[in-house]
């Protein structure tokens, strides 16, 4: 197979352009709690962007879903890849932050960008040699990373990368051969620098001289004074720190200098002994960037060979792989979830595609043992969490969700929006058994803060949330309703959620309204009576006496009051108010 090392490979967004991608809200992502799930996975701030960044694209392109979750079982089953590759994570710095790759040709860099850019191609061509190591010999089964073993490997066999390879190697070795640089400053008669020059370039570093003179001693004596300007090699080291400035308050006046002054006359006489204008001022001025001109100037050869060399790799597209390392990221720390909660006995399972055959028949989700995801975040053990079974099919597209106050109509909600995320994003979810057809979008109406309603009002903003979302959304979408217009009255509530459901119905779109409008729910075998391809129906979570059982169930609502249960959410039962 012919690969080429100049095309970007992905595990995350295979088939390129062919795929397109709907994002959504964030008000969605925070509805479905997704953002506490990705701040629980990641182990940085970066970390927690990537992996909402992949969560909150959706595409119903099943090749997307199917590609990405044959290599995230790859990364679960092979936890020595997923070691390695964290490791390299670690190890490659210009993976965090490849600034100087953006910042232009090497024709405009000063020495040390020039250095930094070494530094980048030579972590790429290690990033490189230990992905074709780490990839290797791994007993791969996706064709995700059987195609990332051969593009790396067609990058390590190809000859350029050789050439690049002795390359830097020869020019690294070259710069950091450079331990010191002895520079002469010329005075006036005023004792102020006029120009300084290089005297020369050395390959071992000074050290403290055992001998300490006191400039102002120097000073009294001509005899004192050296004669002449050549180097006789009885000069001693003294570090600047003896006069008690330090390096940095040195490079903060230097670095003023170079800020409020530019410099001039520079006069390249050889490579060995150089000067260069020193900037006009009172001396009390500049840092780094000034030193980097001068030296520019000063080791002229060595600039000069670094641009030679790096300007034949200018091209080199390290970013294709230095963004495939975040990539690994999002399936690693997945996979150490997960892996942390199957050994809880907390089942997960593999998605799977519906089958053509199903989906004709009308079938677009059928989901068995499925439980909240949260939950697992929230470290409740196995035994304290409740699994349902839900399909979605012809006959239930809508569900009209009612059940006792805190009887975990939520929940549910939320876990089945959760399924559909976490299942088109290639991860195991939450179920002992999960077959859907993707969704292009999730919309979800919860409850608005009160700050958000200022304005129209709680119901008011309610129509005008809804509103929007219906628009948006298509027969291929998922929608959730979380108590949607139950802040007004029953008439004025159930009026709107009528014909909100079915306009639902009308565009086919898989829905769970969670409500307290029982009636509305007694009204879905009426409302299916419209000439729609679908239906609603009436899903209730079951009560045991007392108690809340938290398992849902296809049947008619159980009677009870929906404003009981409003009174004891609010709090104004004669109970409640009493007490």
């Amino acid at each position: 197979m012919s690969v080429d090392i100049n095309n970007p490979i992905s595990i995350l967004y295979p088939y390129g352009e062919e795929v397109s991608y709907k994002q959504l809200s964030s008000l969605s992502c925070h509805d479905l709690a997704m953002d506490v799930l990705c701040s629980n996975l990641a182990q940085a701030p970066k970390e927690d962007a990537l992996i909402m960044n992949v969560l909150s694209k959706l595409t119903t392109d099943t090749r997307v879903a199917e590609y990405r979750q044959k290599v995230f079982v790859d990364i679960l089953n092979l936890p020595d890849l997923r070691k390695k590759m964290m490791e390299l994570l670690d190890k490659v710095q210009y993976i965090k932050d490849f600034k100087t790759m953006k910042r232009g040709s090497s024709e405009r860099m000063g020495l040390w960008d020039l250095l930094h850019k070494l530094d980048e191609i030579n972590d790429y061509i290690e990033c490189v040699e230990a992905m074709q190591e780490c990839l290797g010999n791994a007993p791969l089964k996706s064709q995700g990373l059987i195609d990332l073993r051969e593009y790396v490997k067609a990058i390590y066999t190809d000859s350029f990368f050789a050439e690049m390879k002795a390359d830097i190697k020869k020019i690294k070795a070259e710069a950091s051969s450079v331990k010191s640089v002895t520079v002469g400053i010329n005075v006036n008669e005023r004792f102020e620098a006029s120009s300084l020059g290089l005297i020369s370039i050395n390959d071992t570093p000074f050290k403290k001289s055992g001998i300490v003179s006191n400039f102002a001693d120097a000073l009294k004596s001509k005899n004192k004074l050296h004669e002449g300007t050549e180097w006789d090699g009885d000069m001693h080291y003294t570090p600047v720190d003896e006069a008690g400035l330090g390096v940095d308050a040195i490079a903060d006046h230097l670095y003023d200098i170079y800020t409020k002054t530019s410099i001039a006359g520079v006069a390249m006489k050889n490579a060995e002994r150089t000067t260069a204008s020193v900037p006009e001022g009172d001396g009390v001025e500049s840092s780094t960037f000034y030193l980097d001109k001068i030296v520019n100037k000063l080791l002229d050869t060595l600039v000069k060979k670094l641009r030679d060399t790096l300007s034949k790799y200018v091209n080199v597209a390290v970013v294709n792989i230095s963004k495939l390392i975040p990539e690994f990221v999002y399936y690693i720390r997945f996979a150490e979830f997960i892996e942390a909660n199957l050994k809880k006995d907390m089942p997960f399972c593999e998605a799977r595609i519906l089958s053509d055959d199903d989906m004709k028949e009308g079938i677009t989700m059928k989901a068995r043992g499925l439980y909240n995801l949260k939950l697992a975040i929230s470290g409740n053990h196995s035994e304290k969490i409740v699994y349902n079974d839900l399909d979605f099919d012809s006959d239930h597209t809508v569900y009209i969700l009612t059940g006792a106050n805190r009887g975990g109509k939520t929940t549910i909600t939320q876990a089945v929006g959760l399924l559909f995320v976490l299942a088109q994003g290639g991860i195991y979810v939450p179920a002992t058994s999960f077959e859907y057809k993707p969704v292009d979008g999730i919309y979800t109406h919860f409850p608005a803060d009160e700050d958000k309603t200022m304005d129209l009002g709680r119901l008011g903003e309610e129509c005008v949330r809804f509103k929007e979302l219906y628009t948006e959304a298509t027969g291929d979408s998922l929608m959730l309703l979380n108590e949607t217009f139950s802040t007004t009255s029953f008439e004025e509530g159930y009026y709107i959620a009528r014909d909100s459901v079915r306009a639902i119905l009308n565009k086919g779109i898989r829905t769970i309204y969670n409500t307290h409008m029982h009636k509305l729910a007694y009204d879905a075998e009426e409302m299916n009576k419209g000439e729609y391809k679908v239906k609603a129906a009436s899903l209730v979570v079951k009560n045991e006496g007392a108690n809340r059982s938290f398992k849902v169930e296809v049947a008619p609502p159980e009677g009870q009051s929906f404003a009981k249960d409003i009174a004891e959410k609010y709090g104004v039962t004669y109970e409640m108010l009493t007490n």
